[in-house]
C-alpha cells in the first residue's frame, strides 16, 4: 500500500522548493503520494525523485540565473521609489497566498510596478526574508540590495475582542458597542454563547476544545476585518497564547493594529455574586468541571488595549472607551501605523 501524505499550503510550497532545488529533499516528509487538504494528488515519488502532478507555477532558478543585483520584496511593506538599477531583479514570494487576500494583491501590485524583471518564488513573504541569502544566491551571482519601504496600510476593518470571566459584563458591553456602531458601518457580533450554539456546536470545555472554539471565532473575525468590516467578539477566552494567535491572525488579514483586545477585568467575586446563569453555583457544587475561575485558570492579559472593570465603571463609560479605541484603530490602519503587542 502506498504511503499518502496530506500537505497544507506551507508544505506544498516546501514541496516545490525541493523540486526546484531550493531545499534539500530531506526537508520534506517521505511519502509515495502527496495530496492537498481536499485529497487531490499534487505529486508522487517516481524512481527516487518527486514528480509533480501539474507543472510547477514557478520558474527554476537555473532558467533565470543572472549576475544582476537582486531585491527581495519585504512583507507588509510597500516600496518607495524604484529599484536601484534598471537591470535589478525582483524576487516576489507568492506561496501560500489565498486568492481573496486583497492585502496581498495590493502589496504584490506595488512591488511589480517598480520592477522590469519579476521572478515569483515558492516562498511565503516571511520565509523569503528569513532565507534571503540562500534565495538570492540561488537566482543570481549579484548582490542583494534593499529599497526604501513604508508600512502597508490596513484594510480599515478591525476586531474588538472582549475577554473576561463569565458574568464580567462582556456581552452587555459588546452588544451596546454593536448597536452604536451599526448606525455608522457594518458590524458583526460573535458572542460566546451564540458561537457555541452554531459555529462550535459539539465542542466541550477541555483546553483543546476551548482553543478550537476561540480560533474559530478568531478566523471568522479576521475574515470580517479583512474585507473592511468590524467584528465584535465576546468569549471568555481564558488562555493567553490563544488570544495572541487570534491577534496574529487578524493583523495578518487586516493589517497591523487591526486587533483591539478589551479585558473586562471585573473581579471573580463580583462575577460570582451576579451568577445570572447559576453556573458558578453548579461549579462550586462540582456539577460542572473545568469552569474558568473555579477549577480552570484564567490567564490575565498583558497586552490589552482596553481594561474595564464593570464593578467600578459605568456601561456608558466602558462603551465610550471601546468606541474611542476603534476610532484610533481606523486612523492608525489608514496611515499604516504599527502598534506593538
Amino acid at each position: 500500500m502506498s504511503r499518502r501524505l496530506t500537505l497544507d499550503d506551507a508544505d506544498i510550497a516546501r514541496l516545490h522548493q525541493v523540486v526546484l532545488g531550493l531545499l534539500e529533499p530531506a526537508a520534506l516528509a517521505p511519502a509515495d503520494v502527496y495530496v492537498d487538504n481536499e485529497g487531490n494528488e499534487v505529486a508522487r515519488q517516481v524512481d527516487g525523485r518527486i514528480e509533480l502532478r501539474h507543472p510547477s507555477p514557478w520558474v527554476a532558478p537555473a532558467d533565470v540565473y543572472t549576475d544582476a543585483p537582486v531585491v527581495v520584496a519585504v512583507p507588509d511593506q510597500l516600496p518607495v521609489g524604484s529599484l536601484p538599477t534598471s537591470d535589478a531583479v525582483l524576487l516576489l514570494p507568492t506561496a501560500g497566498v489565498r486568492v481573496d487576500d486583497a492585502r496581498f494583491v495590493m502589496w504584490a501590485s506595488a512591488w511589480r510596478a517598480i520592477a522590469t524583471t519579476v521572478v515569483e518564488v515558492p516562498f511565503t513573504p516571511g520565509d523569503a526574508i528569513a532565507r534571503t541569502d540562500a534565495l538570492v544566491a540561488a537566482y543570481s551571482s549579484g548582490q542583494h540590495v534593499d529599497v526604501a519601504t513604508v508600512e502597508q496600510p490596513g484594510t480599515g476593518g478591525c476586531v474588538v475582542f472582549f475577554t473576561g470571566f463569565s458574568g464580567s459584563g462582556k456581552s452587555t458591553i459588546a452588544r451596546t458597542v454593536v448597536a452604536r456602531l451599526a448606525e455608522q458601518r457594518p458590524v458583526t457580533l460573535l458572542d460566546g454563547d451564540v458561537v457555541r450554539t452554531h459555529l462550535s456546536r459539539g465542542l466541550g470545555f477541555s483546553r483543546e476544545d476551548r482553543d478550537t472554539n476561540i480560533r474559530r471565532i478568531g478566523w471568522v473575525a479576521a475574515e470580517v476585518a479583512k474585507h473592511g468590516g468590524v467584528a465584535v467578539c465576546a468569549p471568555i477566552a481564558p488562555y493567553d497564547e490563544t488570544r495572541r494567535w487570534v491577534r496574529r491572525t487578524v493583523e495578518a488579514a487586516a493589517g497591523p493594529g487591526s486587533f483591539v483586545l478589551a479585558w473586562v477585568s471585573t473581579p471573580l467575586e463580583v462575577c460570582e455574586s451576579r451568577d445570572v446563569k447559576g453556573l458558578y453555583a453548579r461549579a462550586r457544587a462540582g456539577e460542572i468541571t473545568g469552569f474558568t475561575g473555579i477549577d480552570d485558570p484564567y490567564e490575565t492579559p498583558e497586552d490589552a488595549e482596553i481594561v474595564v472593570d464593570t464593578s467600578a465603571t459605568s456601561l456608558d463609560d466602558a462603551v465610550q472607551a471601546v468606541l474611542v479605541a476603534i476610532a484610533k484603530n481606523a486612523a492608525d490602519t489608514r496611515q499604516g501605523v504599527d502598534r506593538p503587542d
